[in-house]
């Protein structure tokens, strides 16, 4: 697997460098914002590892970039900054992980292959629930023939809804699978990205799919399954 490392700290980027090959990756390196995003937007790699900190254009910008370009390719953030809202805000821009240094490499390689494994297989997986379309290998959402445009976390949240069609899901599994993230119950964090995914699903027709299972959480519904965990709203 090719992997690209973003990172201006020469020793670091060495270091992982090394670290990828003698475990069988193939590793470039790109030392600036500006020459990692050319290279990523250029090239086909299975994996980034993006600093946060970087000279000109920073990881934030660089991220930003590649998901508008339509780039999915799995990223990893490396960074100091280890404040929830980074974490957020990584996540929110359509990273995979996030790992703050220092760190072990050991860590880093675990992290990298559950991030892969993550990715989807090489098998076209196409999902439907009534009018929707999932096409899981290509990342790609129909409904009623439209194409919906999500972010990459937009399309995680739906993953997890469909996979589990008729089963309500608990906000905090929610957080968890998608993000990462422990929920805070004083936080509308979760809500606030099912009603962003619902804006672009939903309220365009007239059958709405994402259902609010009061006490509960969150599901999809095609109208066929029973509702017995609650009222769906």
């Amino acid at each position: 697997m090719k992997i690209l490392i973003i990172e201006d700290e020469q020793k670091m980027s060495e270091n992982l460098e090394r670290g990828l090959r003698d475990n069988g990756y193939e590793a470039d390196v790109a030392d600036t914002g500006d020459s990692g995003l050319a290279v990523a937007l250029k090239a086909t790699y299975d994996l980034i590892i993006l600093d946060v900190m970087l000279p000109g254009r920073d990881g934030w910008s660089v991220m930003n970039s590649l998901r508008e370009a339509g780039k999915q390719t799995p990223v990893i953030f490396l960074t100091a900054r280890d404040a929830i809202e980074d974490r957020v805000k990584g996540f929110e821009l359509g990273a995979d992980d996030y790992l703050v240094k220092p760190f072990e490499f050991s860590e880093l390689l675990a992290r990298m292959k559950a991030v892969l494994r993550r990715t989807p297989d090489r098998q076209p997986e196409i999902v439907k629930i009534g009018d929707l379309e999932i096409d899981f290998y290509k990342q790609r959402v129909f409904r009623a023939g439209q194409k919906l445009d999500l972010t990459p976390k937009e399309f995680s949240l739906l993953s997890l809804l469909t996979r589990s069609a008729g089963v309500p899901l608990s906000r905090d599994r929610i957080a968890r699978e998608v993000w990462e993230l422990n929920f805070d119950s004083s936080s509308n964090f979760v809500d606030v990205h099912v009603r962003r995914l619902r804006a672009k699903l939903d309220e365009p027709f007239e059958k709405k799919l994402i259902q609010t299972v009061r006490g509960v959480g969150y599901a999809i519904f095609d109208g066929t399954e029973s509702r017995g965990h609650g009222r769906a709203t």
